[in-house]
């Protein structure tokens, strides 16, 4: 499985995907690959290719009570830039450009301070990053991931 956390980390809260790559990163876990970025790519079409899951990790403004999984399906870009994508853009290019049959779900992670210039998680959104790592760890340890219900 190929997990991939993307926000920015200099603004609050919105870096809690790559927060969680982090800690999983230190957990050394078999069978997950990890990528953190502040934006979403073409390029990542390629590693979405090579790999039968994944998971798009990010800040949600939502106020959700814990992390959300959602089933993701494709969806061709609006338009090609430098610029980011959406993890659904995303998906179409591993698709119609690799062939991909990759298996894919949006992670949501509530936070609560985007409109801060700062590095560092809030306090909310710490208790939420550690229930999106318990959240990755079951499906990891689940044959069939639990499509799109809010645990």
């Amino acid at each position: 499985m190929l997990l991939i956390g993307y926000g920015n980390p200099g603004r609050g809260d919105d870096g809690l995907g790559p927060a969680l790559v982090e800690r999983l990163k230190a957990m050394d876990l078999p069978g997950l690959s990890l990528d953190a970025d502040y934006q979403l790519t073409p390029e990542m079409a390629a590693d979405l290719a090579a790999h039968a899951q994944v998971v798009f990790a990010d800040a949600s403004r939502e106020p959700l009570p814990r992390p959300k999984l959602s089933p993701l399906q494709p969806r061709p870009p609006a338009s090609f830039s430098s610029h980011g994508l959406q993890p659904a853009e995303v998906l179409y290019l591993a698709q119609r450009l690799f062939g991909a049959s990759t298996q894919a779900f949006v992670l949501a992670i509530p936070g609560r301070e985007f409109d801060v210039f700062r590095e560092g998680l809030s306090a909310p959104a710490r208790h939420q990053l550690q229930l999106a790592v318990e959240r990755v760890l079951r499906m990891l340890s689940e044959p069939e991931p639990d499509k799109g219900r809010a645990d």
